[in-house]
């Protein structure tokens, strides 16, 4: 796993482009009666335009590469049963917030189950060493342990600008709030996720006897 940088753009690699063709074929609803309502077609518009969106979020935030399928699904039907209170315009910001604690919820999940996520078997290529294997996988966790303490609104706008590298006006509109927000939001962000990286490592970092 690259490593992660909070200078400047996240640099975190967690794993291979994942298709949603198969998410997107189950979320649709069929309009094959031709007797599609309002609603149904306002889903199948925010399935079409944000499925790809959506699933870098999840993948981004941390959510294992053998489990994205199943995290878009439940975006989208936790979206399409409270269809209702998304605004016109506001679409990519309301599937953004239930993303994230879709990924929540899928990080929890898999450190309760004590795996490597499967990002990181996928990049266990058969000639790493041990101790390539070690470090990615004390990064994985690291990631996941960070973003999952931060707070959400901070971890909203990281996740936004060092993984999804958008910048501060789109993330503004996006979330409703003004750019000065985003840039205070994601300096508080930086701050506490190097602060929570420097414990982590020296938690991780036996003491040397004296």
């Amino acid at each position: 796993m690259a490593h992660v940088a909070v200078s400047g753009r996240a640099d975190v690699d967690v794993g291979p482009e994942t298709s949603a063709e198969f998410s997107r074929s189950n979320l649709l609803p069929s309009a094959a009666s031709g007797n599609v309502g309002a609603r149904e077609e306002r889903l199948r518009a925010m399935v079409n335009s944000y499925i790809d969106f959506i699933a870098r979020v999840l993948r981004n935030a941390g959510t294992p590469a053998a489990e994205i399928d199943d995290a878009v699904q439940r975006t989208f039907i936790t979206v399409a049963r409270r269809l209702d209170d998304v605004r016109p315009g506001a679409e990519k910001a309301f599937l953004l917030q239930i993303a994230l604690h879709v990924a929540a919820h899928a990080r929890r999940t898999a450190a309760r189950r004590r795996e490597v996520p499967a990002s990181e078997a996928l990049e266990m290529v058969e000639f790493a060493t041990p101790e390539q294997l070690t470090n990615q996988k004390r990064a994985r966790q690291m990631l996941d342990r960070v973003l999952d303490q931060m707070d959400t609104d901070l971890r909203t706008v990281f996740v936004l600008y060092e993984f999804e590298e958008l910048n501060m006006a789109e993330i503004a509109s996006i979330l409703g709030i003004p750019r000065g927000t985003v840039a205070s939001r994601l300096r508080r962000a930086r701050a506490d996720f190097r602060e929570r990286v420097a414990a982590f490592e020296r938690r991780a970092t036996p003491e040397v006897s004296r």
